[in-house]
């Protein structure tokens, strides 16, 4: 069985079309093509913005003309994560998809349902003609993994419905009013390569296993950052004489870290006692992770040969001893809502090239003050260190609307459906609805999606029965759509 036999089968064809091409972020021209000539070959009105974002617009049905005109949103680019021993340049290569029991998963890599699935979903809504609705926009945006390009970007005006249904949340039976807003922080710190002493021997440290994950929804997980283990076993170690060669941990800032690597010159006395630390820190992080990451490990293996020059040491030390304190993983819990977190940080990307050490966290808080003193922690930290700090991509949370018309709409037509009223959440990732609310602050939101697991890790998949519980209840809710 392959996922263009599950049903609904027009969802799963759309979905399996998007997997065919590749669309990691700030790469996914080919598919803003592609969405482009789906809007025209149904003879539907069509844009493109300047950034690439897509707008097709579909008249209401005979009889729901009067129906207030609704936007079905969502984003076309991926997180591109793969398994260290996958062959896969997300740049070219299809994504492989898998139908496991109850589930759809990609073979090694991620597999695009975030948002891939809420793209298709909203072109299935374009590509029937047995759907009965009032107007109906679909607004796909590009660039919202790595910067929310396409939601900063996009104009007022170029939209005419007043109700947003974004479709990128993850758990089926949940409608979410309310998240958290962004904030890049990147520490830089400029290093000279020394040349290589005698009596050296080379070694590679990786700190892998970890299972990762998206850096909103599963920080409260409490799984293991690779950076961080990695900070945790070289601190002492440089301090003792251990040389760095290089550092490359995590590739994404909004994935927490399964992996991290670090080059070393150990002298040649020392060998033992690095075996015997790196195999106590591994220890205690088996029994630190027992329950939320259990394959969380280290690795201690022979480089081929010495490598010439190394980071000089006082750099070294003090931007690791900085990754060591830096603040990750859950900082405040809300006391609003219980359950919620409030401030994160992940340290999601630690490298070296070029005479240039970087450090580069994702900060997120649905409260923009306990956002700023994050911060500040952060820039107070690294700028001890020696760093040059920087902050980018700032954005603010998406504040939850009481007298939400279309919430009331969507609980009235769940609860029909299935029995049962649906969970109304806030959630911790940063959706585009604050973003998009900016520029046109008349919109009345909801999120919703299908049960998405383990989104930016390769573990990501999405649970087959919830799909079609979530595509037959919004085409409900399209018929239950209120007058104007």
């Amino acid at each position: 069985m392959t996922i263009r036999d599950l049903d609904p089968s027009l969802v799963w064809k759309n979905f399996y079309a998007l997997t065919q091409i590749p669309r990691p972020s700030k790469k996914e021209g080919k598919a803003v093509e592609y969405l482009y000539g789906f809007g025209k070959s149904l003879g539907l009105e069509t844009i493109k913005d300047e950034v690439g974002n897509i707008i097709i617009k579909k008249p209401a049905t005979p009889g729901m003309e009067g129906r207030r005109g609704v936007i079905l949103q969502g984003h076309i680019d991926m997180v591109p994560q793969k398994n260290a021993d996958k062959v896969h340049d997300f740049e070219k290569d299809p994504i492989t998809t898998l139908v496991d029991g109850d589930w759809v998963r990609a073979d090694g890599t991620t597999l695009g349902a975030d948002n891939g699935l809420g793209v298709a979903v909203a072109l299935s809504v374009l590509e029937s003609r047995d759907l009965k609705h009032g107007p109906v926009e679909v607004l796909v945006t590009v660039d919202e993994e790595t910067g929310m390009t396409g939601a900063n970007a996009l104009k007022p005006g170029l939209l005419d419905g007043d109700i947003l249904i974004n479709l990128d949340s993850e758990t089926e039976g949940e409608l979410y009013v309310g998240c958290a807003g962004g904030l890049d922080a990147t520490a830089s710190l400029k290093y000279e390569m020394k040349p290589a002493p005698a009596g050296y021997k080379a070694y590679r440290i990786s700190a892998k296993g970890m299972k990762g994950g998206h850096s909103g929804m599963d920080i409260i997980l409490y799984r293991a950052n690779a950076n961080k283990v990695l900070a945790r076993v070289l601190v002492p170690l440089l301090r003792d004489g251990v040389k760095l060669v290089s550092v490359d941990g995590g590739n994404m800032r909004n994935a927490i870290p399964r992996e991290a690597f670090a080059d070393v010159l150990v002298p040649e006395g020392m060998v033992s006692a690095v075996e015997s630390h790196i195999a106590s820190v591994q220890k205690d992080i088996r029994n630190e992770y027992a329950a939320t990451d259990p394959y969380a490990g280290l690795l201690m293996e022979p480089l081929a040969s010495i490598p010439a020059s190394y980071i000089d040491d006082a750099a070294a030390l003090a931007m690791f001893r900085a990754v060591n304190a830096c603040p990750n993983g859950v900082w405040r819990m809300s006391d609003a809502v219980p359950g919620l977190v409030e401030t994160s940080n992940n340290v999601a990307i630690v490298s070296a090239a070029d005479g240039l050490f970087q450090v580069k966290t994702l900060m997120r808080s649905s409260v923009d003050s306990e956002k700023e003193a994050l911060a500040e922690e952060f820039r107070s930290l690294f700028e001890l260190a020696g760093a040059e700090t920087s902050f980018t991509g700032g954005y603010s949370g998406w504040a939850p609307n009481s007298n939400s018309l279309i919430l009331h709409t969507m609980k009235k037509v769940y609860s029909g459906m299935y029995g049962k009223e649906p969970a109304v959440m806030a959630i911790h990732a940063g959706l585009e609805c604050g973003i998009l609310g900016g520029t046109y602050p008349h919109w009345d939101m909801v999120s919703c999606g299908p049960t998405i697991l383990s989104p930016h890790s390769p573990d990501e998949r999405v649970n087959i029965p919830s799909v079609k519980k979530w595509w037959d209840f919004l085409v409900k809710v399209l018929e239950e759509i209120p007058e104007k």
